[in-house]
């Protein structure tokens, strides 16, 4: 069952994660290789279902994507199922507009694609 959820904006995410919320990355395997959040946790959108068990139950989680309509999707069923979480407005466009970093898994500069 989806719930609703709130958006936040990308200084929000980096509030959030400060204070030890979990930043969760649904995009697919080609977006998330382009370039992340540092700190982001990789789960494509595919697949949560079977990788739901991986999710803290215990803090909070920002659900991010490319825009921000996946991670709302992902994030509507987490909430009806219990989990504490929240969207991140306008998704890694939105992170990349506010001028935050952005680093491949090797840590040097990413983009978003």
């Amino acid at each position: 069952m989806a719930a609703e959820v709130s958006d936040v904006t990308p200084e929000d995410v980096v509030a959030l994660v400060e204070a030890d919320a979990l930043l969760l990355d649904v995009r697919e395997p080609d977006e998330w290789a382009a370039g992340h959040a540092p700190g982001a946790v990789h789960v494509p959108m595919r697949e949560i279902p079977g990788r739901v068990d991986e999710l803290p139950t215990d803090r909070r989680i920002v659900a991010m994507c490319r825009s921000g309509g996946r991670s709302r999707a992902v994030a509507e069923v987490l909430a009806g199922a219990g989990y504490d979480v929240v969207n991140a407005e306008g998704g890694m466009r939105a992170w990349e507009a506010a001028d935050l970093p952005i680093e491949t898994d090797d840590g040097s500069p990413g983009t978003v694609v």
